[in-house]
């Protein structure tokens, strides 16, 4: 299965949420997709050189409109922030751009400070409501890794997620692939604020070896009992067709392991 095939991207509205990847995702379906949008409804960091063109406008649509082919992949923002970052629009802005474009989207939903692993805050994260897919991301190098803020944004907020599931970790302690794979299968982790009717496909990046791919079947195998034990509980559960094994910074999936 081929990039665009894993994550369901052909002509879809798609956010990345979590740490470990979401630019370097976006940026690799970009250059796969064609009449690829890229955009963001958090703060992101300049993108430039992983598009055609950067267009800062406060009119995304009107850019949008008079776009000619070799204009894409494009990136549109509302401002530049400083010299290292742009804002995002709001996610109002962003389901605007989804239905006036007749391609890709892609939108980058929250920050983690290229950490590899995260919680979202209580405002976060920002997904747009015409969104289509969701991929929440986690990285293979978390795992074994002490649960602090070298590794881990927000390391507070995993250990309080892992304690409402069940599970006895503190700040500090090693990360398990049960660990990561409990915050990606969680309503207050990787399945916060999915749209109705949009499909959830998670995504363990950095499977860089074949120690790193033992370590992310690990998360998926965990990934999926919690899903399980969620629906077996009366829980109501997005659309999880698999879960992503891959090497984004050379665009590669590793695997794909099927619900």
């Amino acid at each position: 299965m081929n990039l665009v095939e894993a994550f369901r991207a052909e002509d879809a509205a798609v956010a990345v949420v979590g740490a470990g990847g979401k630019k370097t995702t976006m940026y690799a379906l970009a250059d796969r997709l064609d009449r690829a949008v890229v955009t963001a409804a958090v703060r992101i960091p300049i993108f430039d050189q992983h598009v055609a063109r950067v267009a800062v406008t406060e009119s995304p649509l009107d850019e949008l409109a008079a776009a000619d082919p070799g204009d894409f992949p494009l990136g549109l923002v509302p401002e530049r922030e400083s010299e290292e970052r742009y804002y995002g629009y709001d996610a109002t802005g962003v389901d605007d751009i989804v239905a006036a474009h007749d391609g890709p989207v892609l939108i980058k939903s929250d920050g983690a400070r290229m950490r590899d692993f995260k919680a979202p805050k209580d405002t976060e994260p920002q997904i747009p409501s015409k969104t289509d897919v969701v991929v929440p991301i986690a990285s293979a190098h978390a795992v074994g890794e002490p649960l602090d803020e070298a590794m881990v944004h927000r390391p507070e907020l995993v250990a309080q997620l892992a304690a409402d599931a069940g599970l006895d970790v503190a700040v500090g302690d090693e990360i398990t692939p049960e660990l990561v794979a409990t915050v990606l299968a969680s309503d207050d982790g990787g399945l916060k604020r999915v749209p109705e009717g949009a499909t959830v496909i998670p995504l363990v990046n950095k499977v860089d070896d074949a120690d790193d791919e033992s370590v992310a079947r690990a998360v998926a195998d965990a990934f999926f009992d919690r899903l399980d034990e969620r629906r077996d509980a009366g829980a109501e559960v997005p659309e999880v067709p698999h879960l992503v094994l891959g090497h984004l910074a050379a665009g590669d999936v590793v695997d794909v392991v099927e619900a």
